[in-house]
């Protein structure tokens, strides 16, 4: 009891411990969790629809779709290229599924299974891909899939299980790929059965086409006027401004983008970029090293030997090839050379580099052979008497299919091209033997050529487009700067920055000091690097971390990483509307102000007039010989002006043939006035089914362009790749 007394006596000190414990406790799980929300905040390569996309999740679906891609494509395609394509791809199919799933529409395995059985062009790509093809039908045969999944799980040589693995892991991403597509297509038909024409405007699309009007044309351009003329008002502005708020940013007609509604966060720039170039010294250095090349070569030492000893970008194949793999500069000089002769240094400006050429042959031979082939491997008896066997076989008149197959093999019947191996950056002597061989036998020839693992029996069946190929030494050495240049460049560069702590004191000396002052605006986190510079991504961070007016460190870039480059922040423009604080942006509505201030000018110079030759008088330029063929279905193009004019084809569709505009056309590029000469209409049946179809697949392709805008917009993405990779 007096033990507990005393226990009661601690009762406010023992309440201060017991509480300083739990705060040590809930600190401590609130360090962890922060901890751990700092960690997760800190792997999030970006945010849609609320949701963060972790980075290790998302670069393992860029790494599959980038490589799958790859494999599947029918040209090369560039990295950046393809991993932007990645980006938009998932982007695409998580709007789709957010969209899809308020509406329940979702696609089951049941339904690919069912689109496999039935068939389906869906399937087309992953037919041709793994060969799942019926040779009778020519479409998607699910037998052949089907034994695919069995054969994989049945391999045992470990090379081929890695092979079937992999093969497993492509057909796995392209099955998913079509079901986000299916979903899509899905979602899209939803939409679709939600755009409906009518016979009224069937059949106005049905005129539109086949009533076709010749018109006699007079217009005063825009830039007939100055713009100093016009006077502008900052009331004018915000009322255009208010007009166009909500336009998207697009492309217009002439390739600039012009828009108020910004779907992401964009910032403007000023930078200096400066390119590290071979000094002069540099240049005779290399021209040196490749004299002796060429003396080299002239006394006859081997072609290979004095390529690689050289250090030439470009390796000896020892093969004919044709003129097209070398760069017009070298294939021209090919031309005028004889056989034995060798020219050089040359400088070559279209890949910045210094060449010895040597032609060592020119002969006409085959673009394509055709042959047939069995393979022996060393270790399965003698088998040089077994090739000697097979060579007189067949040349005594043995049927070569039926000898493969003694041998395991099919020995069908398979096309070399001239293509196939004429870019190759290294060619082995096994190769090169091969090459040779077929491209120098007589067809039905037969010969063994010899490899350093076995023996080839061959036989040339057909050849084809005999054309000139040329067995050319190149000793190719890129134009580059050296150390010592590197460092000159870079310590002058340094030095001028240190010097100028401002923009505005880099752009007063930068023509003194050599340099030149440049912009970028409208930069984004989703390009990944600054507009037109490679390797910029470290300058791209740096730019969505910088405070206005902050000048940045210099940055190595370019696609070399052979450029320097120094930044300025000038302004930031967060998403949604761009404000007319931006110069650029208000520069472009006072442009479509004065447009709109000329088009009225010009019109009520012509107001009145009711000829060409009236319009004539007033100033107006007549095309000659008219303007023909105009339908209201397609905007016409006025070569005078090189410009569209949609307006104009209105205009010309609402009067009647033989009588003059009712009043000017406000075009893109100037104000019209037009006299319909004559009108027909063309011979077609008016198929009311058809119109309604066109007519709404038509109206879906515009809504569907500006609804997922729409979507993507009120996504809220955000795009933080630039900071992980």
């Amino acid at each position: 009891m007096a033990a507990i007394g005393k226990i009661r006596s601690w009762g406010p000190l023992l309440v201060i411990i017991i509480g300083l414990g739990l705060f040590g406790f809930i600190a401590g799980d609130m360090f962890r969790s922060c901890e751990t929300t700092g960690r997760m905040s800190s792997n999030r390569v970006g945010q849609i629809l609320g949701e963060n996309i972790n980075a290790q999740d998302y670069q393992e679906y860029q790494n599959e779709f980038v490589e799958f891609t790859k494999m599947s494509a029918q040209q090369q395609m560039d990295e950046e290229q393809l991993r932007q394509m990645a980006w938009q791809s998932f982007v695409t199919n998580k709007i789709v599924e957010n969209e899809t799933s308020k509406i329940g529409l979702s696609v089951t395995n049941e339904e690919i299974k069912s689109l496999m059985e039935k068939g389906s062009p869906m399937l087309n790509e992953i037919a041709n891909l793994f060969g799942f093809v019926n040779e009778q039908t020519g479409k998607f045969d699910k037998n052949k899939y089907d034994t695919f999944n069995s054969q994989k799980n049945a391999v045992k040589d470990p090379q081929q299980a890695e092979a079937y693995e992999k093969g497993a892991k492509l057909l796995e991403f392209k099955l998913e790929e079509l079901k986000d597509r299916l979903l899509a297509q899905k979602y899209q038909v939803l939409i679709q059965n939600a755009v409906l024409s009518n016979p009224i405007e069937a059949k106005f699309a049905f005129d539109a086409e086949k009533q076709e009007s010749d018109i006699q044309l007079a217009y005063i351009e825009y830039k007939s006027v100055k713009d100093d003329e016009i006077k502008v008002t900052e009331d004018d502005i915000k009322a255009k401004y208010n007009e166009l708020k909500e336009r998207y940013e697009t492309r217009s007609y002439n390739g600039s983008l012009f828009g108020i509604k910004i779907p992401e966060e964009q910032r403007n720039v000023k930078y200096i970029l400066v390119k590290k170039e071979a000094s002069q010294a540099d240049r005779d250095e290399l021209y040196k090293a490749l004299a002796k090349c060429a003396d080299r070569l002239k006394e006859g030492e081997d072609p290979e030997k004095v390529t690689r000893e050289g250090r030439s970008d470009l390796s000896y194949l020892g093969v004919p090839v044709t003129k097209k793999v070398f760069n017009t500069e070298i294939a021209n000089k090919i031309d005028s050379m004889a056989v034995g002769e060798v020219v050089g240094p040359l400088e070559s400006k279209i890949d910045n580099s210094l060449n010895v050429v040597k032609l060592i042959s020119k002969t006409s031979l085959p673009d394509s052979v055709e042959f047939r082939v069995i393979g022996l491997s060393e270790g399965k008896g003698n088998i040089d008497a077994t090739a000697d066997s097979i060579f007189k076989a067949i040349g005594s008149g043995g049927d070569f299919e039926a000898i493969a197959k003694n041998y395991g093999q099919t020995g069908q019947k398979e096309w070399f091209t001239t293509a196939s191996y004429e870019r190759a950056s290294n060619i082995g002597k096994d190769e090169n033997a091969v090459i040779n061989t077929l491209n120098n036998m007589a067809v039905n020839e037969v010969k063994i050529i010899p490899q350093a693992q076995g023996r080839l029996v061959v036989q040339v069946t057909d050849k084809r487009a005999m054309t000139t190929k040329y067995d050319v030494a190149i000793v190719k050495r890129e134009i580059r700067y050296s150390t010592a240049t590197s460092d000159e460049i870079t310590n002058k560069f340094n030095q001028f920055i240190a010097g100028h702590k401002t923009l505005e004191a880099m752009e007063k000396d930068a023509a003194k000091a050599g340099y030149q002052v440049l912009e970028s605006n409208r930069i984004t986190t989703s390009a990944g690097m600054i507009p037109n510079i490679p390797n910029s991504r470290d300058a791209l961070k740096w730019v969505f971390e910088a405070d206005v007016n902050d000048i940045s460190e210099v940055f190595n870039c370019g696609a070399n990483r052979d450029e320097l480059l120094v930044l300025a922040l000038t302004s930031i423009a967060p998403k949604g509307y761009l404000s007319l604080d931006n110069p650029d942006l208000k520069e472009k509505i006072k442009q479509e102000v004065i447009k709109d201030k000329k088009a009225e000018l010009l019109a009520a110079k012509l107001k009145d007039v009711k000829s060409i030759d009236a319009a004539k008088a007033k100033g107006a330029q007549v095309v000659e010989d008219g303007v023909k063929q105009i339908t209201f279905a397609a905007p016409v193009f006025i070569p005078a002006t090189q410009s569209s004019e949609p307006a104009l084809s209105g205009a010309v569709a609402a009067t009647e043939k033989g009588k003059f505009s009712a009043k000017p056309v406000k075009g893109n590029s100037a104000v019209y006035v037009f006299l319909v000469e004559d009108r027909r209409t063309l011979e077609g049946k008016y198929d009311e089914k058809e119109y309604k179809q066109r007519m709404e697949q038509d109206n879906l392709g515009v809504l569907m362009n500006y609804f997922f805008t729409d979507l993507l917009y009120n996504a809220e993405l955000k795009d933080n790749r630039y900071l992980f990779f």
